[in-house]
């Protein structure tokens, strides 16, 4: 679970062949990858509200890395852009249906906004803070299984941010800080 999608599986495919030829006992291994937390700001879980997981995925900062996330998870309540990149998000469209709804951030977000028009709806958040607070809002509201709430912004992070760490790591803080219980776009403190 800490290690979604098909490229992990490849990394970890090939950490335990190189591990192997050291180790007599290959259950260590197998013990070592299960115990294995993943890494900060690489699809890592950074919290669960309800049924919603927050994904932080911070260190995708080009459409390539956010495909992989987007591969990952079936209902995506997607936060992307910063300070865009070359190639811009048309190499993403094979998984806009997957994207429930985008809220766009940063510089790049008219250029992505123009990039989904007619395929997936899009709320142009400025910021951070009112993407989080928004995409929470409308996962929970959603009558999807398992929403995602997903940071993998495709862009870098230079126009909001010292670097995808601590773009990461304010995502992290403020997922910690909505109430533990949002309910179709309203924010209910039990």
């Amino acid at each position: 679970p800490r290690l979604p999608g098909a490229h992990n599986w490849q990394n970890v495919a090939l950490a335990y062949a190189a591990a192997r030829i050291f180790v007599k006992d290959t259950r260590i291994i197998a013990s070592a990858i299960a115990s294995f937390p993943g890494l900060a700001h690489r699809m890592e879980m950074v919290g669960q509200i309800g049924r919603t997981r927050f994904i932080n995925d911070s260190k995708a900062t080009n459409a390539d890395a956010t495909a992989r996330a987007l591969a990952c998870y079936p209902d995506i309540f997607w936060i992307a852009g910063g300070k865009p990149k070359d190639g811009g998000i048309d190499s993403l469209a094979e998984y806009f249906p997957r994207i429930r709804k985008a809220y766009l951030i940063g510089e790049a977000a008219d250029t992505f906004a123009r990039t989904l028009d007619g395929r997936v709806t899009v709320i142009r958040s400025g910021t951070l803070d009112k993407a989080v607070e928004a995409a929470a809002a409308d996962a929970a509201a959603s009558p999807a299984p398992a929403p995602v709430v997903l940071l993998s912004p495709a862009s870098a992070s230079y126009d909001q941010f010292k670097d995808f760490e601590q773009r990461g790591d304010v995502f992290r803080a403020l997922v910690a800080k909505l109430p533990r219980d949002v309910r179709q776009g309203q924010k209910v403190v039990s």
